[in-house]
């Protein structure tokens, strides 16, 4: 995901309006498919201390079931909310968009610290006895140490693999040298599962997400349908690349993404190059944050129909808009949101065979 500085990356036309309350009540897969409210309490099938090797770098040692932590990453959160685990969460922070609704009744039961980034001082205060993120960058700050800090104070920290997977680098928007697959979400879900001693609720939520993708995959697009996944920033827009969750979904629904050429998870592009590779459809990030120019959907749409160039765009002049969460497009369950929400859109849109 594109985030800013550390976490770096009117009313518009009548049939805009329409088309994007279309295909966003379409694609809407905020349903309660993703979740485990009801499954047992305990299982102990893990055996402590666990080990968890070369996590982003690191080999983490669990001592006993997690019971204060920590989620600095709405994707991580999701999962541990997803899992059953809010009776054992004391805190999250940085949030891109609301949470799922199906998770509303559990997260509400979890302290917020922030809906940014967080100081490592404040997570500290709540005595986390395990702090996990989606991104690195959200547990180090600028300190590439701060994984080591936090082990010497007997806390370990668990970073989301597709964080790391492919990288060629440390930094969580940098080049992957292969296209990130749903299994290394799925081997997210299935470590949190073990650390936290419920495997077969890990084992649940991912037979749920596979049926999901299975049946996303279903309606084959025309052959020559391309997608532009666009995050944020009208000025220099942040496109999606090859070989992030924007990948996976692109695989996953049958489409070419128009800058699969480039392995970097997020190249900043002009709209020249966007207009010259000239997509059959525009994914549009509706993002909650107030960051970066055209964060919000209403933004984007507004400046893809009045600017000389963009308005060119086939996309552009036949409406067709897919809207997402930015959550969608970062690796996590929201991945099969996404996948979800494409499919559908493409359906409605006459795209599919």
């Amino acid at each position: 995901m594109p985030l800013p500085t550390l976490l770096r990356p009117a009313a518009f036309l009548a049939t805009a309006m329409l088309a994007a309350s279309v295909l966003a009540a379409c694609g809407t897969s905020d349903s309660p498919s993703t979740g485990t409210t009801k499954l047992a309490a305990t299982e102990g099938r893990t055996t402590y201390p666990l080990t968890i090797k070369n996590n982003c770098g690191m080999d983490v040692t669990i001592d006993k079931a997690p019971r204060r932590a920590v989620s600095v990453n709405q994707g991580s959160t999701e999962i541990l909310l997803s899992l059953g685990l809010e009776d054992r969460m004391v805190g999250t922070s940085t949030w891109t968009d609301a949470i799922r609704p199906n998770l509303a009744k559990a997260n509400a039961k979890v302290p917020r610290l922030g809906d940014n980034a967080v100081s490592y001082e404040r997570v500290l205060q709540e005595e986390p006895d395990i702090v996990t993120a989606s991104f690195g960058g959200s547990l180090n700050d600028e300190d590439p140490d701060r994984r080591q800090q936090y082990a010497k104070l007997g806390v370990p920290t668990y970073v989301a693999p597709s964080h790391c997977d492919g990288r060629t680098d440390e930094s969580g928007d940098g080049p992957r040298d292969h296209p990130l697959q749903m299994d290394v979400i799925y081997q997210e879900i299935t470590e949190l599962a073990e650390i936290f001693d419920v495997p077969s609720r890990g084992e649940k939520l991912i037979a749920d997400l596979k049926a999901r993708m299975t049946k996303a995959a279903q309606n084959a697009p025309d052959t020559d349908v391309s997608v532009a996944y666009w995050f944020a920033n009208t000025e220099l827009p942040y496109m999606a690349g090859c070989c992030g969750s924007s990948g996976v979904i692109s695989r996953t629904v049958g489409v070419k993404n128009v800058f699969a050429d480039t392995h970097t998870e997020w190249p900043q592009v002009s709209w020249e190059t966007v207009l010259d590779r000239d997509p059959t459809v525009i994914v549009l990030g509706n993002l909650r944050r107030k960051s970066q120019t055209g964060d919000k959907l209403e933004d984007k749409i507004r400046f893809l129909e009045s600017n000389p160039v963009t308005k060119r765009l086939t996309a552009v002049r036949k409406k067709r808009y897919v809207i997402m969460n930015g959550a969608d497009m970062n690796p996590s369950i929201r991945t099969v949101d996404g996948t979800e929400k494409l499919a559908k859109a493409l359906v409605a849109l006459g795209l599919t065979r």
